[in-house]
């Protein structure tokens, strides 16, 4: 009964101490404070997006993915994109043999957004700028060193771009970046060294070309020799053996057949050369 009493008391004295009028200002104060901190209390995350949790500095390795969250209002969140991103860079770099040539590349790559949140703490949101323009750089150099340069206008152009990208794929990997695929989009270089290289690789060609119809005579010239010895055989073998005896034979073996025949009248007489009959007409 006690507790009941003091409770009442207390009720008694808030209401005292809280004059007329005061709880439709809290209540307008609270309203007030909803509007406040309820947006703040969400966030959506942009397709192809990662959204970092920032509390006063301190960033979560837990990233949000892309939607609607409901999170701390007072947490910062940081949107980082996750697509694929163009970087293209044009360097003047030197050749295998010294030549200066001018080379445009495009690199496609992406952040990796299991490791988003550790590339925003240790290199910051302008990564491409800080790490991935410098590697690409490097890279450009450091291929094209070791190819001449009219490897830029050969079918090797291709192997140059694929050495590329094995020389990034590992180093920015390891920051975070994953690299997909890199472009050679164009050489260039000095129009006279150009206009040589195009004419030697036109030269090489012709002589390509020229192998070509070499080998393709000599295989037709050894073809007409077998074909000629195996027509100088046949006719050997023919000239052996057609003997006298053996043509009178076949005479022999006609005249035969003639006489057999019943839709045949032919006339036998006498004995021509060789020893075989005339034949005289025949219906």
């Amino acid at each position: 009964m006690n507790e009941q009493n003091d409770i009442t008391d207390l009720q008694n004295y808030v209401k005292h101490l809280i004059p007329k009028g005061s709880k439709k200002i809290l209540l307008i104060i609270a309203l007030f404070m909803g509007l406040i901190v309820i947006p703040k209390s969400i966030t959506i995350i942009p397709a192809g997006h990662v959204g970092l949790q920032d509390f006063f500095g301190n960033v979560s390795d837990k990233t949000l993915s892309a939607g609607l969250h409901f999170i701390n209002p007072l947490l910062k969140i940081h949107k980082m994109t996750i697509r694929t991103q163009e970087v293209t860079e044009q360097a003047n770099v030197p050749s295998k043999e010294g030549l200066s040539v001018h080379l445009d590349v495009s690199l496609l790559a992406s952040l990796n957004p299991e490791k988003a949140a550790r590339v925003y703490k240790t290199i910051g949101s302008e990564y491409i700028r800080v790490v991935v323009i410098p590697q690409l750089r490097s890279v450009i150099r450091g291929v094209t060193a070791s190819y001449e340069a009219k490897a830029l206008y050969t079918s090797e152009r291709e192997a140059i771009a694929n050495e590329m990208f094995s020389h990034l794929q590992g180093p920015l990997l390891e920051r975070g970046v994953t690299v997909e695929k890199v472009l050679l989009r164009s050489a260039t270089l000095p129009s006279i060294l150009a206009t040589a290289i195009e004419k030697k690789l036109e030269a090489e060609q012709q002589s390509e070309q020229m192998k070509f119809v070499l080998n393709k005579e000599t295989q037709e010239a050894d073809r007409k020799r077998i074909e000629a010895q195996g027509i100088a055989d046949f006719q050997k073998i023919v000239t052996t053996g057609l003997t006298d005896l053996f043509l009178r034979w076949k005479g022999i073996e006609a005249t035969s057949k003639l006489a057999d025949s019943e839709n045949s009248k032919v006339v036998v007489i006498g004995s021509g050369k060789d020893g075989l009959p005339i034949i005289l007409g025949g219906q």
